[in-house]
């Protein structure tokens, strides 16, 4: 299991503050989304390695985990025990870690210590259906669990993934499974998917676990999701704002026409109906936008005088209002 440095992944140090890691996640987001790189391969690779990041960095809990175990991992001794059981819970796992996924968007790492189950996998061998003991027919093998991240754009279009599960038998000899993984549209964060037969083998006539995929939606440069809803931060000129306007807006389902009423103020918010991702059903939620009024910072000498002449023409107040 190769140690993960989610800090150099990002670009960031050490001390670096939750707004310096958004900024840095939203900016290599934006550069290796698979929707506008030109290297499809590379921007794939690296999507989930910041979002895997991130994932880690962003939540100040798994960010104090994760800084209570690099100084191990920099010394070469990742099996040392530290204060608060971080390495004893690992090692508590390592009978477990002859399985490896390739797939599923996430490294061993980071399923080994900030997966959705702990980074364990669930175990749930029985005995064959029918009542006869386990030693008759054989044992069922264990149901495996185990994390899977989703783009956004897939759980608002659905997508089917290639997953390879390599098990380390009894013998030492690996045992390699490909199969894909229907992801459908409307996915949500948090709910789990069942692929059948694709857990660990059974003993003797004893059938195959399940697989069971958690599904973690993937950080997006641009949209913020809240269940079903989409939020998006649409940046305006103060004319716009002021005037009006219409705007081209790319959105997941293609790009559509807003239109801005006039008067519109900083942080209004903005709803585009059945723009948001589906349901099981196919309806769809909304998509919102955060209204933001951005300021010429480097105003020409021309829009200078115009900003002037409207200063001195206006009358309105704000701090009157």
């Amino acid at each position: 299991m190769d140690y993960k440095d989610y800090y150099k992944a990002l670009g960031v140090s050490k001390t670096a503050t939750k707004e310096e890691i958004r900024k840095a996640f939203r900016s290599l987001a934006r550069k290796y989304h698979p929707d506008v790189a030109e290297n499809k391969i590379l921007a794939d690779h690296k999507f989930k390695e910041i979002n895997e990041a991130y994932e880690v960095l962003s939540d100040p809990a798994k960010r104090a985990r994760y800084d209570q175990m690099r100084p191990n991992f920099a010394q070469g001794n990742p099996a040392r025990n530290t204060a608060g059981g971080v390495w004893q819970q690992a090692a508590s796992g390592a009978q477990q870690g002859d399985v490896h996924f390739e797939g599923t968007g996430f490294s061993d790492f980071f399923e080994q210590f900030f997966g959705g189950n702990g980074g364990f996998f669930k175990r749930g061998g029985k005995t064959d259906e029918g009542g006869f003991s386990k030693g008759f027919f054989g044992k069922k093998g264990e149901d495996l669990e185990r994390d899977i991240m989703v783009t956004v754009e897939e759980a608002y279009n659905g997508s089917t993934r290639k997953v390879t599960v390599t098990q380390t038998m009894g013998n030492g000899q690996e045992e390699v499974s490909h199969f894909k993984v229907r992801i459908p549209a409307g996915v949500r964060d948090g709910q789990r998917l069942k692929v059948q037969g694709k857990g660990e083998q059974g003993t003797g006539r004893g059938k195959p676990g399940n697989l069971y995929l958690n599904v973690k939606l993937a950080s997006h440069p641009l949209y913020r999701v809240q269940g079903g809803n989409l939020y998006y931060d649409l940046e305006l000129a103060p004319w716009e704002a002021v005037l009006g306007a219409k705007i081209i807006l790319r959105t997941l389902g293609g790009s559509i026409a807003i239109k801005i009423p006039p008067g519109t103020t900083h942080g209004q918010m903005l709803r585009v109906k059945n723009k948001g991702l589906p349901d099981k059903n196919g309806n769809h939620d909304d998509l919102y936008l955060n209204i933001h009024v951005v300021t010429p910072t480097h105003p020409s000498a021309q829009e200078v005088r115009l900003w002037e002449q409207l200063r001195d023409t206006s009358t309105f107040n704000p701090r009157s209002i």
